[in-house]
């Protein structure tokens, strides 16, 4: 990893990014859904829905949704009959989820705080590994690919659903516009706090495009990598296969 990571716009030691993204969704989890809304105009549901319908989840299968706090993906993975374990390195976003699990009457889920750089789980142990909207958080993202090639069983499947950067000529604008100068403000006015909102804009921006973030992902060992763009890519699935 290098000496310094990024943090939105800024550039900071790699733990300081960690204690902030933490930070970041400490202060965001009651309220990340609506987050969510406000980010994406609603779209999010739908493209959660695409997701997990490209990941294909069978009944019994072991599937890892990583960062996945407050269970969105989860609960369409567990509608299969999977039995999923829902992990994520911030104790209250898991929290919310817990607590979504048993309004919904929910209690086959396994819930567990993890680092995605550093898992605890075995080698070769589960059939898929899930992240939605969280790969860019993460601090030293070819550290967070490894781990999940680790823990797949060979052919096994990964899956990330992340925003990207759109291709769209004049989209481009009117969503950077929208990004930029209205997100921040509807943070302010929907959970009184600005500055969350305007760090996770900026880390759209800093993220990898999409030919680089996958060749990360075939760096990290998996094959038959592939992206399927939504929107021009503003958001994009990446998959691949450990063989």
């Amino acid at each position: 990893m290098t000496d310094t990571v990024s943090f939105g716009y800024e550039d900071v030691a790699p733990a300081e990014k960690t204690a902030r993204v933490r930070g970041v969704f400490s202060n965001v989890a009651s309220r990340y859904d609506l987050m969510n809304d406000a980010m994406s105009g609603g779209m999010h549901r739908a493209w959660k829905d695409r997701f997990v319908r490209r990941v294909k989840p069978r009944p019994h299968e072991q599937i890892l949704d990583m960062a996945g706090g407050t269970g969105d993906i989860a609960f369409r993975l567990a509608a299969s009959g999977a039995d999923v374990t829902v992990a994520d390195i911030n104790p209250e976003m898991l929290a919310v989820g817990i607590e979504r699990a048993q309004q919904r009457g929910l209690d086959g889920l396994v819930w567990t705080e993890a680092n995605a750089e550093t898992l605890q789980f075995p080698d070769r142990f589960f059939d898929a590994y899930t992240i939605a909207f969280g790969i860019r958080n993460v601090t030293d993202i070819p550290a967070a690919l490894r781990e999940a090639h680790r823990v797949l069983k060979r052919g096994g499947r990964f899956f990330c659903l992340e925003f990207s950067t759109t291709l769209w000529p004049g989209f481009a604008d009117v969503y950077d516009f929208y990004s930029h100068k209205l997100v921040p403000k509807l943070g302010r006015l929907l959970a009184d706090d600005e500055d969350s909102y305007r760090y996770l804009i900026e880390s759209i921006r800093r993220f990898p495009d999409m030919p680089t973030f996958e060749r990360m992902i075939g760096e990290a060992g998996f094959v038959q990598t592939k992206v399927e763009p939504m929107l021009g890519g503003l958001v994009a699935i990446h998959s691949g296969w450990r063989i």
